[in-house]
C-alpha cells in the first residue's frame, strides 16, 4: 500500500466522519471495488490517458449516478483526475483500516492444527479482547502441519503457541 493510497483514504475517512457515514461509506467504496476490480479493464479502462477525462468521468456517473453518496463518488473523480484510479483497492484496504481503529476493532488470524469448535471459538476471541482491549474479529484456518495448538496474529504481533513451535524451542535448547 502506498502513501498516496493512504492519504486518499484518510481524506475520505474525515468526511465520512465529520458526516457520520462511516459505514455508508465503507459499504460504497467495497460496491465500486467489487465492480471496478471484478471486471477486466475497467481501472485500465478510467485511467487511460487516449480516453477524454470527461468521457472517463461520464463513465462513473453513468454506473453509479444517484447510487452513491456524494463523498465516494467526489473521491472516484477525484482519483481518476489525479492518475491514481488504479489505486482503488488499496485506498479501500486503507480505509478499512482506518475504520478498524477508529472502532478498536482488530483481526486475529488463527492457525489451528484442527478445525475449531464454535466454543474454542468464543473463548479464544474473549480471551484476546480481554488481554488486548480491543474487539476482535476472528479469521481461522487449519494446518494440518502444525501437530497441536495454535498461531495467533493480530495487530503485527505473533503469538505462536504451536506443538511444532514448542519441539523446535526445545530442540533449540537441547543442541545449546
Amino acid at each position: 500500500m502506498t502513501e498516496t493510497s493512504r492519504g486518499y483514504a484518510s481524506a475520505l475517512f474525515d468526511l465520512a466522519v465529520d458526516s457520520h457515514i462511516e459505514d455508508l461509506t465503507q459499504k460504497a467504496l467495497h460496491e465500486v471495488k467489487t465492480v471496478l476490480c471484478g471486471t477486466p479493464d475497467a481501472l485500465a479502462t478510467l485511467a487511460s490517458p487516449a480516453i477524454p477525462m470527461k468521457e472517463r468521468l461520464a463513465m462513473l456517473e453513468q454506473v453509479w449516478g444517484e447510487t452513491l453518496p456524494g463523498d465516494v463518488m467526489g473521491f472516484l473523480q477525484v482519483l481518476c483526475r489525479n492518475g491514481h484510479i488504479r489505486e482503488l483497492g488499496d485506498c479501500v484496504t486503507a480505509f478499512d483500516d482506518l475504520l478498524d481503529t477508529a472502532r478498536k476493532l482488530s483481526t486475529a488470524t488463527v492457525v489451528s492444527a484442527v478445525e475449531l469448535t464454535d466454543a474454542e471459538k468464543d473463548t479464544l476471541q474473549k480471551r484476546l479482547e480481554q488481554r488486548l482491549g480491543r474487539t476482535i474479529r476472528l479469521e481461522c484456518s487449519v494446518d494440518p502441519s502444525l501437530l497441536g495448538g495454535l498461531i495467533v496474529e493480530v495487530d503485527g504481533r505473533v503469538m505462536d503457541g504451536s506443538l511444532k513451535h514448542r519441539l523446535h524451542e526445545i530442540k533449540e535448547v537441547m543442541n545449546g
